[in-house]
């Protein structure tokens, strides 16, 4: 398995009254963990190449959107608002004909404790053809970069 590693700064407004990132933040922080990791989902933004950047989502073919199907999030510990980012570890498991899960650790940026395990599952579909669209054989196969292969089925 190979995880991608990424810093997110923490915003004030993260924070909630018990001082500590509020829960829909936390899914915010998923999206961005995951964008800053594999990449702008094509037909998106506007994609910047960068050193080190892994280009997983930005070229799924034209009219494909890769959509959230699934979020699980369980904290372990609180994570505190910092002045630090926070540390967000990105992997994925369970590649399927048209869809996958995207996986994520966050540990708090000043003491380096786990405080959250999250998970998102992602689907192709075709704005088009409103219809799931079966994941093609190179983006399996690069997924497999990012992926425990245990868990990738044909």
């Amino acid at each position: 398995m190979s995880r991608v590693s990424v810093d997110i700064a923490l915003r004030w407004a993260d924070m909630d009254a018990y001082g500590h990132v509020n829960n829909v933040n936390q899914v915010r922080l998923m999206e961005e963990a995951r964008v800053a990791a594999f990449g702008v989902p094509g037909g998106t933004g506007e994609p910047v190449g960068r050193p080190g950047k892994v280009d997983l989502f930005e070229n799924v073919g034209e009219h494909i959107l890769i959509l959230v199907v699934d979020h699980s999030i369980s904290y372990v510990a609180q994570l505190p608002y910092r002045d630090v980012p926070v540390r967000i570890e990105v992997w994925i498991d369970q590649v399927k004909g048209a869809s996958f899960r995207v996986n994520y650790e966050f540990f708090d940026g000043h003491t380096g404790e786990l405080t959250t395990r999250a998970t998102t599952t992602l689907a192709l579909f075709d704005d088009e053809t409103q219809r799931l669209v079966r994941l093609p054989a190179e983006h399996r196969a690069a997924f497999k970069a990012y992926a425990d292969d245990a868990q990738v089925s044909a």
